[in-house]
């Protein structure tokens, strides 16, 4: 069995025992089809990033579960013909949160308010204005000598034959000049052929 979860839209014209109908059948037919229900978990009302199906914002629920592939495709079948649902997406869960999903306590790592962190302990006014004078009294580390990087003699290039200024003359007069083509519009084109 493998651990999933399921994201739910609804709609927010749904009212809330319509809502609650639709998260009893995806339990049932987690159950049915040999899962097993875990965590759900009501966001509530939230903004859409888009429009989605000329919406601005959706109910949002999230259900956990355990089950196969079977289980899968029945709920996404389920889900698609519900009319109260606007998108749903199953997501398959990494193997170490099946022990979570089993469970079935609300409130997982989404749900919730981000967590926050301990207080720092607290340091006198005069402590934190003033520096440490350890810090300041304590002399710098001397730094290691490095080597002489040996000197290397580098050989003399020989000059470089330049090319043949015929050469360059040809290639300069065989290329349009510039200014002939940034004149050209775009009906000129049309207008010669």
């Amino acid at each position: 069995m493998r651990p999933y979860e399921v994201m739910v839209i609804f709609d927010t014209g749904t009212e809330p025992p319509a809502i609650q109908a639709v998260v009893d059948r995806v339990l049932e037919t987690v159950r049915t089809t040999g899962g097993t229900p875990g965590a759900v978990d009501r966001w509530g009302r939230r903004p859409f990033a888009y429009e989605v199906k000329h919406k601005r914002e959706g109910y949002y629920v999230l259900v956990e579960f355990g089950g196969e592939v079977q289980t899968v495709n029945d709920l996404d079948r389920m889900l698609t013909l519900t009319d109260e649902v606007l998108r749903h997406k199953v997501i398959r869960l990494p193997e170490k949160a099946l022990k979570r999903v089993g469970s079935g306590t609300a409130g997982g790592r989404r749900g919730g308010p981000p967590p926050v962190a301990p207080p720092l302990p607290e340091r006198p006014a005069e402590a934190a204005a003033t520096p440490e004078p350890e810090a300041a009294a304590a002399p710098a580390e001397p730094v290691a000598e490095t080597q002489p990087v040996a000197e290397t003699q580098v050989a003399e290039a020989e000059p470089v034959a330049e090319a043949e200024p015929a050469v360059e003359e040809a290639a300069v007069a065989e290329a349009p000049a510039p200014e002939a083509a940034l004149d050209a519009g775009p009906g000129d084109e049309q207008a010669e052929g």
